[in-house]
């Protein structure tokens, strides 16, 4: 269709209090990385764009958004993320975890109460074994 538009991603919008408290936990204990950060002056809230492969999340101080959002990012084997998260000193709240609809999720929470759902997709042969 002429002049239409294809949508090409979607970036949640975390509200957070501290931005180099929440860059510490993504980054240290989650393994994102800080691709920028922009302030209009000194004093004024900060936006961070967080990374970690193709995901990208935005962490605002600006009161845009709401305190304990919940967001679900696919993942391809939740189990070594887990470890590795566990390693890094995060807390998991629940899982790993088989649920019934057919993926296996962690669940876990920011320093602001935004909720993390990591899950991966399962198949046949991994739902019988």
């Amino acid at each position: 269709m002429e002049g239409s538009s294809e949508l090409l991603s979607c970036v949640p919008v975390l509200q957070i209090r501290q931005a180099e408290l929440s860059c510490e936990f993504y980054c240290g204990a989650l393994g994102f990385t800080k691709e920028w950060e922009h302030q209009f002056e000194p004093g004024f809230p900060r936006l961070v764009l967080m990374g970690r492969g193709p995901i990208r999340l935005f962490l605002t101080e600006h009161p845009e958004s709401a305190f304990g959002m919940l967001i679900y990012l696919y993942v391809s084997a939740v189990d070594p993320l887990a470890r590795e998260f566990r390693s890094r000193g995060a807390q998991i709240d629940l899982g790993p975890i088989t649920q019934p609809w057919g993926v296996r999720e962690i669940h876990l929470r920011d320093p602001d109460g935004n909720r993390l759902r990591f899950g991966q997709v399962l198949d046949e042969e991994d739902l019988k074994g």
